[in-house]
């Protein structure tokens, strides 16, 4: 397969931090838990499948026998060598030789199967959900266990996580063993699926609304629900929000569910005048989210 070819509609994504240290990838060994994973995703014939990080292709060839297309990314120059080897004559393989936070995902709608490297596990968590017009449907990845039990965790503290699981189901599966890797990983590490909602429970068009309210109110996410959003809800509002979602008004903001959290903000569209909604953060803030 021709490089110039095959990267030039990858070219030009803008990077969003040094690159990373791929020195550290942990390689599976057990196609067992690739096919577990395709079937979790629900991959079909009819699908376009990402695979981020491919290494020297324990999902991308797996993935092949059942995908209408797969696209293999990975950074690693001898790792991509060898799928460009292994891929030849495979006209549904599209290998992709460049940092994954620097390539374009596909236009039309896609999957992920994935053993992501670790070291950027946010940034592609940004690329796949932070836009919630975007193509990405779903998707079966190998993350850290820490970081797995951080976007399932029944508390949400973190406003970006809010934002993600108003459209999208995330789902922790199963714990995978360390010996099923080479060279095993220092950390545990888990299968996590994640499914775009059939409908979101904030519309894309109020997406940025939504951002804004949930680093509003998440700043300091122990904070009681009352006090978390004083700054929006005048008392009678307030009163009438607490009755609407069943909760007591002394409640942790971060103790609210996703489809509480979509009542607070279809009630401060109806009933908070516009010029009390928060609005959000400059990108160039010295505030973190």
């Amino acid at each position: 397969m021709n490089r110039n070819r095959q990267d030039k509609r990858h070219a030009g994504r803008r990077s969003t931090g040094p690159d990373p240290n791929y020195s550290g990838k942990h390689l599976l060994l057990n196609e067992r838990i690739v096919h577990e994973m395709m079937d979790k995703a629900k991959i079909r014939r009819a699908d376009t499948v990402v695979d981020l990080g491919a290494g020297t292709g324990a999902f991308t060839f797996v993935l092949a026998e059942k995908a209408g297309n797969v696209i293999a990314i990975e950074n690693d120059p001898e790792f991509a060598d060898v799928l460009r080897r292994k891929s030849k004559g495979r006209t549904n393989i599209t290998i992709v030789e460049r940092d994954i936070r620097k390539a374009y995902l596909p236009k039309q709608p896609f999957c992920v199967v994935a053993n992501i490297p670790f070291s950027i596990t946010t940034p592609i968590l940004n690329m796949l959900m932070d836009s919630p017009a975007a193509s990405f449907q779903r998707a079966a990845l190998i993350l850290d266990y820490g970081a797995a039990k951080g976007l399932t965790a029944r508390l949400i503290r973190r406003p970006r996580l809010l934002t993600w699981r108003m459209g999208f189901d995330i789902e922790l599966v199963k714990v995978i063993p360390k010996h099923h890797f080479a060279p095993p990983p220092s950390v545990d590490t888990a299968m996590v699926l994640i499914r775009r909602k059939p409908q979101p429970l904030v519309a894309p068009k109020h997406s940025h609304t939504f951002a804004a309210l949930a680093e509003y109110a998440l700043k300091r996410p122990d904070l009681p629900l009352s006090a978390a959003l004083q700054g929006i809800f005048t008392p009678p509002q307030m009163k009438h929000l607490v009755r609407c979602l069943g909760v007591s008004r002394d409640i942790p903001a971060c103790a609210l569910n996703e489809r509480q959290w979509g009542i607070v903000f279809q009630t401060m569209l109806e009933r908070v005048e516009a010029y009390r909604w928060p609005r959000r953060q400059r990108k160039n803030s010295p505030r973190s989210e």
